[in-house]
């Protein structure tokens, strides 16, 4: 016990080290980096808090994605912050002050950290959910069983807003339907360099099975539509970095993508629709498979997970491309 506290407390004073040098710092880029490993350093407590999927998806979003999109932005602006005057320094302390302390106050209330008695421990709906959902659902992951299955309709309300998040990206990137073909500038090409062409080549078919492993194994483990989309991404963003946009944009067309943006969110709600018309309620998975309803369960949540995996791939990855080409446009 005493080594796991002291492993939490470095990991803390890192990400503490880490948001001080993030807040003090006025290169772009260094921020950018340190952004990642703060990342990854919160990565690493939720595994030792044994929130294992919200881990695998900080890990995934802010670590990979996220890390690549910000240089991209960075690579249409200035590589240093702009100097603020003094006098606008008070205020943003005043507010800094102002939610610290709230917080502070807040984390008063908390229970002790591993204590036995907690809420989440006692409450008769954390038994429900862990033992009557294997019964009902019978998904051996209780997060999946929970996100896909008991508050589908919340996580449809999630995949609208990454839907929606997506094209208002693309929207204050240019109209989505002009197609940039990126003039062959050599911005976002390093076919030239041997070694990373011939790794990258050996590296896509793992990613992209990886990707299709987590979003399988999410009944299961550690994943799911979520992880699994920005992993895919990843592929075509390595891809498109080391071959060039325009042969990123062959592999995967615009039109394809802006196509499975859509589809993750109509493919959901036609699994509602599709519920309801075989006389069940919105998103009841039972009545895909009246004579077997885990296998019903089974079903939907494979179909909900596919659809938040598609949307969610191709809204980073149209990201990605706005991104690029309006660099190589430059």
């Amino acid at each position: 016990m005493q080594t796991f506290t002291l492993i939490n407390f470095a990991l803390l004073a890192i990400l503490l080290s880490t948001a001080l040098a993030i807040g003090r710092i006025r290169a772009l880029y260094e921020a950018t980096m340190l952004t990642a490993l703060l990342s990854l350093v919160t990565a690493c407590l939720f595994v030792l808090l044994d929130a294992v999927d919200v881990a695998f998806t900080e890990a995934a979003v802010g670590v990979g994605i996220s890390t690549v999109l910000l240089v991209g932005v960075l690579a249409l602006t200035r590589s240093r912050e702009a100097v603020t005057p003094r006098r606008r320094h008070l205020p943003g302390a005043v507010a800094v002050a102002l939610a610290g302390g709230t917080l502070v106050y807040a984390g008063q209330d908390l229970p002790g950290f591993g204590a036995a008695g907690t809420p989440v421990q006692t409450h008769p709906v954390t038994a429900a959910y862990l033992r009557q959902s294997q019964v009902d659902v019978g998904v051996p992951n209780t997060v999946t069983a929970v996100l896909a299955s008991y508050r589908g309709l919340d996580t449809l309300g999630e995949l609208v807003v990454v839907f929606t998040a997506g094209v208002a990206v693309l929207l204050l990137l240019g109209p989505l339907t002009r197609v940039a073909e990126a003039e062959r500038s050599e911005v976002l090409d390093l076919a030239g360099y041997r070694v990373l062409r011939v790794i990258s080549v050996m590296l896509m078919p793992f990613i992209l099975l990886f990707a299709l492993y987590v979003l399988f194994h999410g009944d299961f483990g550690p994943g799911g539509g979520f992880q699994a989309g920005v992993i895919f991404a990843s592929g075509f963003v390595l891809y498109g970095l080391v071959f060039g946009l325009d042969k990123a944009q062959q592999a995967l067309p615009r039109t394809a993508l802006w196509v499975l943006i859509a589809l993750g969110p109509v493919l959901f709600l036609g699994l509602g629709v599709v519920t309801m018309l075989l006389g069940g309620g919105f998103l009841d998975y039972d009545r895909l498979s009246p004579g077997d309803p885990v296998a019903g369960q089974h079903l939907g949540i494979l179909i909900v997970e596919s659809a938040i995996g598609v949307t969610v791939a191709a809204v980073m990855t149209s990201i990605f491309f706005g991104f690029a080409s309006r660099l190589a446009s430059r």
